[in-house]
């Protein structure tokens, strides 16, 4: 019994903690700027076709790409110790080729350099 009306209490006071977050987090007041909507830093109320630039778009996405790897590099760090030293060493050098083939590929075709 003791048990039950301590986690009713526990209940209550993280209820009453998260209403006053609520009520301390509203804002009072109301700005154009922040009611309308944000697209990218164009003015919505603006033509919808400006053109927009296709090399940013690329850096983004070869940042993204390599994002990705770098958190499937992590676990082949951490498997070190547990698996086969040469099937380790041929699996990372695989991807590790397979990553400087494409890091290659994209010097090469001159996507790391901004260009305006």
């Amino acid at each position: 019994m003791l048990i039950f009306s301590i986690s009713i209490v526990i209940m209550l006071i993280s209820n009453i903690m998260m209403f006053i977050s609520i009520l301390l987090s509203k804002k009072s007041f109301m700005d154009r700027e922040k009611c309308s909507p944000f697209e990218c830093g164009f003015d919505p109320k603006s033509s919808a076709r400006i053109p927009f630039s296709l090399h940013f778009f690329l850096i983004t996405v070869i940042f993204l790409i390599f994002d990705v790897e770098i958190a499937l590099i992590f676990p082949i760090i951490t498997s070190f110790k547990m698996v086969n030293f040469f099937i380790w060493t041929k699996t990372s050098l695989f991807f590790f080729i397979i990553l400087l083939i494409g890091l290659y590929h994209e010097w090469n075709q001159n996507m790391l350099n901004w260009i305006n």
